[in-house]
């Protein structure tokens, strides 16, 4: 999925996209998606200025959205152009390293079950291999339209 895919399913644009392109997918089970992190990315300006470092949030920004796009990939009856699917919750949030600009973040998420359309998911984002977090992410979709 190149990143014109990704733009046709998330509403997110800059500075808030923070998915570059899916590597692999596995519809009701598995995504992995990557984000190139430079150092133009306006939130190093202030994070940290003397040691430019991701903030942890936005590491978790980046797997919800992955988490999105596997959900809107695997069940496109939920997608059209007033719905979208939301962030409803999050559980054990883990950082185990830092991710600064020149890293490539490679954010792997699963689908573990779905229940009354919200969605559970599981996953990492890693580094070189390296486990930069982890979480539980849920969410489901919504229509915004009129």
């Amino acid at each position: 999925m190149d990143i014109h895919r990704v733009l046709s399913l998330l509403p997110h644009r800059y500075p808030f996209l923070m998915i570059d392109r899916v590597l692999e997918f596995e519809a009701h089970k598995r995504i992995l998606a990557i984000k190139n992190v430079t150092y133009n990315e306006p939130f190093f300006n202030g994070h940290f200025p003397i040691r430019p470092v991701m903030p942890g949030v936005l590491i978790v920004e980046a797997m919800a959205q992955a988490t999105g796009l596997l959900a809107m990939e695997s069940n496109p009856e939920t997608v059209s152009k007033t719905s979208i699917y939301l962030f409803v919750g999050i559980d054990k949030a883990r950082f185990k390293r830092t991710v600064e600009p020149g890293d490539r973040l490679e954010i792997e998420m699963y689908q573990r079950s779905m229940k009354r359309g919200i969605g559970f998911y599981s996953g990492s984002a890693k580094v070189d291999g390296a486990v930069a977090a982890t979480a539980d992410i849920m969410c489901t979709a919504r229509d915004f339209g009129d």
